[in-house]
């Protein structure tokens, strides 16, 4: 029997999911298009994480940094996805002059182990929950200019703000982002 208390919670899952999904869903699926070949692949995988967000939150505990388990999640998913791809060989697209080399084919490395999976995961983990921490406007300037590859000047036509507020937001938050994952830097590098 399904008591009110659960469908309290159900509801509120469901609409914590739709104000992500519409909050975040380009930002989401401009990160996925830029590291799958297409458009279809990555909106296969926009849906994948959003599924994942609509199970996970009705089955736990609200999830307090959405943007960062979002990416985190999504990050997850173009690496299973890669996974389960066979990659073509060089000779065969050698075969194929006409179709021009893509990030995949130069990014793409068979022979990866899961010990560089899981330092690019960490990386990558730690990285969304520092920027999670950063103020909403140097968050936002970082994550446009270095994630979303805009241009300083295409964020202040979106903005409105002057070139030089972002480009201080900016400075602010990797003197921060700095600081916030030097351990993570120091244990790298003292493996």
């Amino acid at each position: 029997m399904v008591d009110a208390v659960t469908l309290e919670n159900q509801s509120h899952a469901a609409a914590a999911a739709d104000a992500a999904f519409r909050s975040e869903r380009k930002r989401l699926f401009d990160f996925i298009r830029r590291r799958v070949r297409t458009e279809a692949d990555a909106e296969d995988i926009l849906a994948d994480v959003f599924y994942q967000l609509v199970a996970s939150y009705s089955v736990s505990e609200p999830i307090e940094k959405m943007t960062s388990w979002l990416l985190t999640v999504a990050r997850n998913k173009i690496i299973d996805w890669y996974r389960k791809r066979k990659p073509e060989s060089f000779r065969q697209r050698a075969d194929e002059s006409a179709l021009p080399l893509n990030i995949e084919d130069i990014l793409f490395d068979p022979g990866q182990n899961p010990d560089v999976l899981y330092a690019r995961s960490l990386v990558w983990t730690e990285l969304a929950d520092a920027l999670e921490d950063l103020p909403d406007e140097q968050r936002y300037v970082f994550v446009m200019h270095e994630l979303e590859g805009k241009s300083f000047k295409e964020i202040a036509e979106l903005t409105g703000e002057p070139v030089n507020t972002l480009l201080s937001r900016k400075r602010y938050a990797v003197l921060y982002l700095r600081e916030a994952l030097q351990d993570l830097y120091d244990d790298f590098h003292n493996v």
